[in-house]
């Protein structure tokens, strides 16, 4: 049962509950290839092809499984890989990487998520638990924050307790006290109430609910979320 009278602070996933990340990485990618075509054209067309992409991606993962949850490694090792594979100079890797990263800072927001997160920000601490690497200082958005937890620096991504275990620490409450908000069922919902955090599932889409026990709360907007907890 959805309770607010237990909850002290929130934390929200990023990508897909306060802006689509689709088009985020699209652009971040497009934006780094074109760099790259420039100063490493077969390294470029290598990272172009999605198949190919994904192979450089499995073979890092296989070689390094310590970057498969930390996104910012993860992808400098592929850039990496596909100019060592292409025999074109390793030091245009570390650019390529900024390149990206910062056009992966480049979100275009919910229409609902700065008004709500003013809203609750207004009420409750915010941290965001995320298992990507945008920064909310960077998109704008950090003054509604207190801090951010994410698999990167846990070692391991939602939904393990461990990620949700630390948040609750970095925010001094117990689990109990924590309301988790985030778009993916398993990995924000089925992780924060296993972790013992009341959990909202932001379902944008209107999808059904197949995950096993119910979400203490479903909303299609985060204006919704906030009228449920009167702030």
């Amino acid at each position: 049962m959805f309770d607010p009278s237990k909850i002290r602070a929130i934390t929200l996933d990023l990508d897909d509950t306060l802006w689509p990340v689709a088009p985020t990485i699209a652009g971040a990618e497009r934006a780094m290839q074109d760099w790259l075509g420039a100063r490493a054209p077969r390294a470029a067309a290598l990272l172009a092809h999605m198949p190919q992409r994904m192979a450089l991606r499995d073979a890092v993962v296989a070689q390094t499984p310590e970057c498969a949850h930390d996104m910012s490694a993860l992808r400098r090792n592929i850039i990496a890989l596909a100019l060592a594979q292409c025999e074109e100079p390793g030091h245009w890797c570390e650019p390529a990487f900024e390149v990206f990263y910062a056009a992966r800072q480049k979100v275009t927001l919910y229409e609902d998520t700065q008004p709500a997160l003013a809203r609750l920000a207004a009420r409750f601490p915010l941290l965001a638990l995320t298992n990507g690497n945008a920064d909310v200082h960077l998109v704008g958005l950090g003054a509604y924050f207190c801090g951010s937890v994410g698999a990167h620096t846990r070692g391991q991504p939602k939904p393990h307790r461990a990620i949700f275990d630390a948040a609750a620490q970095h925010l001094a409450c117990s689990n109990e006290e924590v309301l988790h908000v985030g778009d993916d069922a398993r990995l924000d919902v089925v992780g924060a109430m296993a972790a013992g955090m009341q959990a909202v599932w932001l379902n944008r889409r209107g999808a059904s609910w197949a995950d096993g026990p119910e979400p203490h709360l479903t909303v299609q907007t985060l204006d919704a979320l906030c009228d449920a907890l009167g702030v």
